[in-house]
């Protein structure tokens, strides 16, 4: 039952109106979930205390207790979160709340607790608790486990607490090394997470504070005051400073390290900041990228320089180095679709040895396939047609009705049909993800798949169905909903019905309410200047700026900016798609400058220096090929010069 009619339910029995018996009880329960989950979002304890009664017998019962535990959970005792783990055993509610617990009993260093909660966390995903567990297994047994600290502390974003103790534990140990912990530093410092960046220089150099702060607030300053010696931490920080200037200045940066600093570095020091101020080049497109790479051996960079190095080598052609900076990578970077299909491609180009024809052919045979954008260019290469997977067998009625009559999945449907959806959504993952085998099975997947299709819920019908290994299901992993206005609207105005169809289902997941971080709205994510500026230019009289959340007004506003850009691109898809993700400006630039030799539509979008808009064209390329089901590659890159007169 959506808000608005539970809203509109109330306000009947408000005005004295009759309703039967079950019909006000069903609303009154929805009502009181509703306002718990808005008391809980505003920090209302007491209040949730006093509703959790009436929320007793309803399906979402669990989320209630939940909300209302979880409010007070510092000041709980321990038999209270006892008795609630019992309570709802098996649910998502109970091991969401044995997580919020073990983060708790983390940051008090209550070990003891701890120890004996931990085992029984399912979820297990959680980087904190990991850590605080192998914080606690070092404090209490002396383990080493310095491998995976290392792992899960140079992954940890911004300022993590548990990982960084568990580094503390074992660097005071003598399991970490001062090179591991200046590591993290230096990829810290590069991902511009300076809080992380001092959690670790403390470790190491605890009285390094004011030099750190000085080289983050002026790293040109910093490198120009210090006298260049081989001082250990001296040289570190050098490192340091060598990152954050070439974060604004890769000539500065460039000019400090060959002239002062290069000499007083170990190699593996003058690697890394040679890979930084590269990274940074590639990723402004610049063509000095090659030359700050080329001053030290890929051996001593990080996974993400030589991918920014094989980046940089792809646009200039340069196939050898691409092949040198993949094949530094370590084994998990190496084995990444994108890196073992560049590989291949390089073993291909004229010279190479037979072996290494042979070899690349093997390469490509053992990716190939339709589940992804390098796939498909590797079954392209091949010589080989893309076609779609055999259908699955028909979901049998036992298996549509284990699904229906699965818990997890009731509680999620109910939590998607009240406008729980952040709720809906961790419901159906736990339930998918989690199964007493350790994972529903493919069969399982799809009647699940099947089960959110049928209820309209969009994104996990495709999520879901995603996950499948096996078989694949291409109804269920592009779906078309809202079809009669999709393609009504695309051909009025000449757009290819699948390109849209690409596109929303990458925006949105069909979600129509679906709203962004940054305000964009709708099933094809239109931010409001755009949808203001397009609805002048498509002749949409008397645009309102509430009209973006309708679906009919979002379809037709969005296809229209798509159709803008895409002419103003020449028809170049990769191109409008990055720039209807990232706006039209930025695509200009990253194309080059007007008269630069064609590039390669692939390598173009490896270049994208945008993580999210570089996945956003690929996924779009392969979405774009399964919802026409025929061979798909991306168009080459226009050299037509756009306008100017876009929204910022």
């Amino acid at each position: 039952m959506q808000f608005r009619t539970i809203l509109t339910l109330i306000s009947m029995i408000g005005a004295g109106l009759l309703l039967s018996p079950v019909c006000v009880a069903a609303t009154q329960a929805d009502a009181v979930l509703l306002e718990m989950n808005s008391a809980f979002q505003k920090g209302q304890g007491k209040r949730l205390t006093e509703l959790l009664p009436r929320a007793k017998g309803h399906v979402l019962e669990p989320w209630a207790a939940y909300w209302e535990l979880r409010a007070r959970l510092e000041s709980a005792n321990a038999e209270e979160v006892a008795g609630f783990l019992t309570r709802y055993q098996g649910t998502y509610q109970e091991d969401r709340l044995r997580n919020d617990w073990l983060l708790l009993l983390g940051q008090r260093k209550d070990w003891t607790r701890f120890a004996v909660t931990a085992p029984d966390f399912r979820m297990n995903d959680d980087r904190e608790v990991r850590c605080y567990t192998l914080a606690m297994e070092h404090a209490l047994a002396g383990v080493d486990l310095s491998e995976e600290v290392k792992t899960q502390w140079y992954r940890q974003k911004e300022g993590g607490a548990a990982c960084a103790l568990a580094a503390e534990k074992h660097f005071a140990a003598k399991r970490l090394s001062e090179a591991d912990v200046w590591r993290k530093a230096r990829l810290a410092l590069e991902q511009r997470q300076t809080r992380a960046t001092r959690q670790a220089v403390d470790i190491v150099a605890p009285d390094a504070g004011a030099a750190l702060a000085e080289l983050i607030a002026s790293p040109d300053k910093f490198l120009d005051r210090r006298a260049p010696s081989s001082n250990r931490q001296t040289q570190e920080l050098a490192v340091l400073a060598l990152i954050r200037l070439a974060d604004s200045s890769t000539e500065k940066a460039a000019a400090s390290l060959e002239k002062n600093w290069s000499q007083h570095l170990t190699a593996g020091q003058r690697a890394w900041a040679w890979g930084a101020i590269g990274k940074q080049a590639a990723q402004s497109l610049s063509p000095d990228a090659l030359g700050y790479f080329g001053h030290a051996k890929p051996a001593d960079m990080s996974d993400e320089h030589l991918a920014w190095w094989a980046r940089a080598a792809l646009r200039q052609n340069q196939w050898h180095e691409a092949l040198d900076a993949v094949q530094a990578m370590s084994a998990d970077a190496a084995g990444e679709a994108t890196w073992v299909y560049w590989r291949a491609r390089a073993l291909l180009q004229p010279g190479r040895t037979p072996t290494e024809h042979l070899q690349a052919k093997q390469l490509l045979q053992g990716m190939a396939g339709v589940r992804g954008f390098y796939e498909m260019l590797a079954q392209e290469e091949l010589g080989l047609s893309i076609t779609p997977p055999a259908t699955p067998e028909p979901l049998s009625a036992t298996e549509k009705d284990s699904a229906h009559n699965n818990p997890g999945l009731q509680r999620a449907l109910a939590a998607f049909a009240l406008g729980l959806r952040p709720e809906g959504v961790r419901e159906w993952n736990y339930t998918t993800n989690l199964h007493t085998d350790g994972g529903m099975n493919d069969r399982e997947l799809l009647a699940a798949a099947d089960l959110a299709c049928q209820h309209e819920v969009w994104d996990r019908c495709i999520n879901t169905s995603d996950r499948t290994r096996g078989v694949i299901d291409l109804t269920q992993r592009f779906p078309m909903p809202h079809k009669k206005e999709v393609l009504a609207r695309s051909r009025e105005i000449g757009l290819d019905p699948a390109y849209v169809y690409g596109l929303i289902r990458q925006e949105s997941r069909f979600i129509t309410d679906a709203r962004s971080g940054v305000g964009a709205s709708g099933l094809m994510q239109v931010m409001p200047a755009t949808a203001k500026w397009t609805a002048k230019k498509i002749g949409l009289a008397d645009f309102k700026p509430h009209q973006i959340n309708d679906r009919d007004t979002n379809i037709a506003i969005g296809t229209g900016y798509l159709k803008l850009v895409l002419d103003d691109f020449a028809g170049s898809m990769p191109l409008a798609a990055a720039a209807y993700n990232a706006g039209p400006g930025r695509p200009r630039s990253w194309r080059g400058p007007s008269g630069a030799p064609h590039i390669e539509a692939a390598i173009w979008a490896e270049n994208i220096p945008f993580n999210e808009t570089r996945d956003y064209v690929k996924k779009g390329a392969g979405q774009h090929h399964h919802v026409r089901r025929h061979d798909h590659r991306a168009n080459p890159v226009a050299e037509k010069s756009p306008g100017s007169d876009w929204p910022a």
